[in-house]
């Protein structure tokens, strides 16, 4: 994942080379905790340790990384040749991915010299702290659909690309069935899920000649997007012309609401279907869903199948950052005593 030592904050070069200059890389103790639960929540759902184990394992300043601390000009030339050799050999311990955690305990226990431990710092807390986040969010979503099947669709409203990749696996811990950024189905082996865009549909005719095409393509995963143009009076009438020929095939179908009254409009479309005797083709809900959101439609009856949520789950909505932090619990002392100092 993220191999370069660079990925830290400044301050920890620059103490780094006042312990090596004045001989304190002693034994230390450092825990991550948090200090209050995300979302106004009772819970978090902890998540980033696989990614973070990667990180660690690579962790090393390359020729280039210490050609460009050289050129600051802070750093003695002893202490880079220091760092060219760098790894990191402490000692984690952490509790287990998904589990449900509190504010106040120690999630991660790093054991080391002083120097590694605090160079790890930053790509620590930011690996946790994201994922966390976003596993959090994505499990109160989850709950709130009744513990449905949630689709993570949160690629083009993510912070940037690593935030896309990161949030997709952190998605899936809190409890999202799949992902439609396809390179995290890659790297971390999770399902991906994808229908079609209001392009498709307008790239055709019409709403029949989109449906029936990409019912040819993909016969046994056609979900047909309802909303374009209008989803009752045009969308879901064209959505059932290609199901019955795909019903012929001994295949079934779903739709798909990106727009409108989703409860009302749920409701209407599982009332065509029924009638045209298509009671097993799914309903997917999209469009800025929250679990506030989700919640109500469960709770009203709305009947969906499956939700997918983007923006509000992708960002962690309102409460954008998770409040990880990273201590020094216990130093060495000039005995050799492991001291508490948190």
């Amino acid at each position: 994942m993220y191999k370069s030592a660079l990925l830290t904050d400044f301050y920890s070069l620059t103490m780094a080379q006042g312990y090596w200059k004045h001989s304190r890389n002693r034994r230390a103790v450092f825990e991550m905790f948090f200090r209050r639960q995300p979302f106004n929540g009772g819970y978090t759902i902890y998540a980033g340790l696989g990614t973070l184990l990667d990180s660690l394992a690579g962790f090393t300043f390359s020729g280039e990384d210490i050609n460009y601390l050289a050129s600051l000009g802070m750093f003695e030339d002893e202490f880079l040749e220091y760092l060219k050799n760098f790894r990191f050999t402490g000692s984690l311990w952490s509790v287990d991915e998904g589990s449900v955690v509190f504010p106040q305990e120690p999630l991660i226990r790093i054991e080391g010299s002083l120097i590694e431990c605090q160079l790890i710092e930053g790509i620590l807390l930011n690996i946790i702290n994201y994922q966390c986040l976003i596993a959090t969010k994505t499990r109160r979503i989850w709950l709130a659909s009744g513990k449905g099947s949630i689709i993570e669709f949160g690629l083009r409203r993510a912070q940037g690309p690593d935030g896309a990749l990161s949030a997709s696996r952190a998605a899936y811990i809190g409890g999202a069935l799949g992902s439609s950024n396809t390179l995290a189905g890659k790297v971390f082996d999770i399902p991906v899920f994808g229908t079609m865009a209001h392009s498709w549909v307008m790239s055709f005719s019409g709403e029949e000649e989109a449906f029936n095409t990409y019912a040819g393509l993909f016969p046994d995963k056609a979900v047909f997007l309802i909303d374009t143009y209008n989803t009752l009076k045009s969308g879901i009438d064209n959505a059932i012309k290609a199901g019955l020929k795909l019903k012929q095939q001994g295949k079934n179908f779903g739709v798909r609401l990106d727009s409108g009254d989703i409860q009302y409009l749920s409701s209407e479309v599982r009332k065509k279907l029924n009638k045209a005797g298509f009671e097993k083709a799914t309903i997917t809900v999209s469009n800025d869903l929250d679990e506030f959101i989700v919640e109500t439609l469960f709770n009203s009856g709305a009947p969906i199948d499956m939700w997918g949520v983007g923006t509000q789950m992708i960002t962690g909505g309102k409460d954008p950052a998770f409040s990880g932090v990273y201590k020094m619990s216990a130093c060495e002392d000039s005995k050799g005593r492991m001291i508490p100092v948190m």
